[in-house]
């Protein structure tokens, strides 16, 4: 398992990342000789960039695959397509196995002392509709899009800004591009390689037609009224959407393209004719032709996936849903594979300590009170109940792969003690009781917590069920309250969340040389202080003043490791931020961890290869599918199908 798990980041220096140049000769793809037959399609030499990105899969332990078939698979929701996104996993530079980065789209990248980074792109690299892959597309996205104050008002995002300043950014070539700041950004490399990464980058040709600088906007007014759109600034941003995988016509670089559009209940993914990654033998990834998306509610994925509408599945699938997939596996001939999760915890409540409520923010925002939480939760009933003792009954730190693993973290405040939760509550003053037993606050009103979930994995609500139970043992009613997944984050911003319930940080094995943001008041989207995270995204320009010390000095820890220096002059490396980082997030309670590494079970048909027997399944690092390389994914029986199909 350690080999698995075990990250590792690369140190960067002066020297390039740069993978050694192969000598290769592309081979035709079975499914696009036809289009090149008829001349709809240029020649596969002609469509391979010059320094294609070569991948020698028996080096690393997987087999050289077969080009053809369709990969199906589920979803729960139409917009759920962007996920296609996330597994592709082309960028900028992405992780290896081994949790390295290395460049992936970039040829190659030098890093000066964390200020200057020059990228060098792959000469002859084009968008999936053929036209060049250039630093035109940086620069424009560069001057056109995060500095035009119409497409984005708030400026550039707060990764291209150091100490509110941004960079430098020099056009070297069409393949060469630098940023300089002129303080320390160490992670920006980081965020390029993100499951959602920024995209500094737009296809500048077709975005054009949209742009006020480049075309006619009395000519745009048409467009812009048919798709009921204010301006042209709200036509190019609809049209700008690489994450979201909703427009067809909009090129891509990733694996897979979306034929279908934004909506419906069928979409299918076709291959990228212009993909940059090439396997030794000279075929272009990805290997398979096509990835069909049905949407289904996720409560039928087991069901579906017995009748043999699935050859590869994960998100979606809960480990309640074992024993009934592991009863279909000889009929339709897959395997339920259980892999580790990487959130720092699978199940974890967060309080909001800027919960609009005066009284429940103060409550929410005592550190015994989120201590007598924990401390009432029973997780061995629940990881027997819900994960047959699979999972991990600790709370919400670094995991054990993690060089910065402390049992004292993890299990700080994680047994379950309801005498010690309720001489706590006691201590607080909450001491009165309504005749079911349940505590009142000093106004009278009953200590009960509303705790909301998107409802999108059924263990969730099940161990809310359970926590039910023992919290009403320590006088805290907890009330389950569903919700869809934006209407929950967008109430969390605003305050009007009690307490969420969630996954832990997205980094559940960090190293010291990545970002412990998720840790400090940062962002807007981590549901424990959202308004504190919006001040810091904004420089002060919206949201609050964190008004806790704990929370003040995770800000500090996190800038010290940002530039190595604490806020008094004081140095600390990125291994002492992040271990102090840590304890204080275990002293404070500030996210309840329910329990970690729970398994995930994910679905492999047994004529696909090259899919890891075990393998972390973690939003970061890694993108999901997006770290094991999907496009290196194939049908054993691939060939004969395509020939079958001729």
């Amino acid at each position: 398992m350690r080999k698995h798990l075990l990250p590792v980041l690369a140190l960067f220096g002066t020297l390039g990342l740069a993978h050694p140049a192969v000598a290769f000769t592309p081979i035709e793809t079975p499914s696009l000789q036809a289009q090149v037959e008829s001349g709809d399609l240029p020649p596969i030499e002609s469509r391979a960039p010059r320094d294609a990105l070569i991948v020698d899969l028996p080096a690393k332990g997987r087999e050289t695959g077969r080009q053809g078939g369709t990969l199906h698979t589920l979803i729960a929701k139409s917009k759920d397509i962007r996920y296609m996104v996330v597994w592709g996993y082309a960028r900028l530079l992405g992780y290896n196995e081994n949790y390295e980065l290395r460049p992936d789209i970039l040829k190659d990248v030098t890093v000066e002392d964390d200020r200057i980074f020059t990228f060098t792109l792959r000469a002859g690299h084009r968008w999936s509709d053929g036209h060049p892959f250039t630093t035109e597309d940086f620069r424009y996205w560069w001057e056109d899009v995060a500095n035009n104050s119409d497409l984005s008002p708030s400026g550039p995002p707060s990764l291209m800004l150091v100490d509110g300043k941004p960079p430098i950014v020099t056009i070297l070539s069409d393949t060469r591009i630098r940023y300089a700041w002129g303080g320390k950004n160490p992670e920006f490399l980081s965020a390029l390689a993100a499951a959602r990464p920024p995209f500094i980058y737009r296809p500048a040709h077709y975005l054009r037609q949209f742009h006020a600088a480049y075309a006619d906007v009395e000519a745009l007014k048409p467009l812009i009224q048919k798709k009921k759109m204010r301006n042209w600034a709200q036509l190019h941003n609809r049209f700008d959407n690489l994450y979201k995988n909703d427009n067809t016509d909009l090129p891509t670089l990733q694996p897979w393209i979306n034929t279908t559009g934004k909506k419906g209940q069928h979409f299918v993914m076709a291959r990228n004719p212009y993909y940059h990654r090439f396997d030794t033998t000279g075929q272009q990834l990805p290997y398979i032709d096509k990835v069909d998306m049905r949407v289904a509610a996720s409560s039928l994925f087991p069901a579906k996936t017995m009748v043999g509408e699935v050859d590869l599945l994960a998100r979606g699938l809960g480990f309640s849903g074992v024993p009934l997939l592991k009863s279909g596996e000889s009929r339709q001939g897959y395997d339920t594979r259980l892999w580790p999760t990487g959130a720092s915890s699978h199940i974890a409540l967060y309080p909001n300590l800027n919960y609009i409520d005066p009284a429940w923010r103060e409550i929410l925002q005592n550190r015994d009170f989120r201590r007598a939480l924990s401390l009432g939760i029973d997780r061995r009933i629940i990881n027997r109940t819900l994960y047959f003792g699979l999972a991990k009954e600790v709370g919400n730190s670094a995991l054990e792969d993690s060089p910065f693993y402390d049992p004292t973290n993890s299990r700080a405040f994680a047994q379950y003690d309801p005498d010690a939760a309720n001489r706590l509550l006691d201590n607080l003053g909450l001491t009165q009781r309504r005749g079911d037993g349940i505590r009142l606050l000093p106004d009278g009103r009953p200590l009960e917590i509303i705790v909301e979930t998107a409802g999108e994995r059924i263990e969730e609500v099940d161990a809310l069920e359970l926590i039910t139970e023992t919290w009403r043992e320590i006088g805290v009613k907890l009330l389950a309250r569903p919700s869809d997944r934006d209407i929950l984050r967008n109430r969390s911003y605003t305050g009007l969340t009690m307490m969420t319930v969630w996954s832990g940080w997205d980094l559940g094995v960090p190293t010291a040389h990545l970002s412990p943001e998720e840790l400090a008041p940062t962002r807007q989207s981590t549901l424990i202080w959202p308004k504190w995270g919006q001040r810091y995204q904004t420089m002060g320009a919206m949201g609050e003043q964190p008004d806790m010390l704990a929370a003040q000095e995770l800000l500090n820890l996190y800038e010290g490791w940002r530039t190595g220096w604490l806020t008094d002059a004081e140095p600390i490396t990125k291994d002492e931020a992040w271990r102090r980082m840590l304890r204080i997030h275990a002293d404070e309670q500030f996210i309840i961890g329910v329990v970690a590494q729970a398994p995930q079970p994910v679905v492999v048909s047994g004529r696909l290869r090259n899919v890891p027997e075990m393998g972390l399944y973690a939003w970061e690092p890694g993108a999901q599918f997006g770290l094991h390389r999907i496009d290196e994914f194939w049908f054993e029986d691939a060939a004969i199908k395509a020939a079958a199909l001729e």
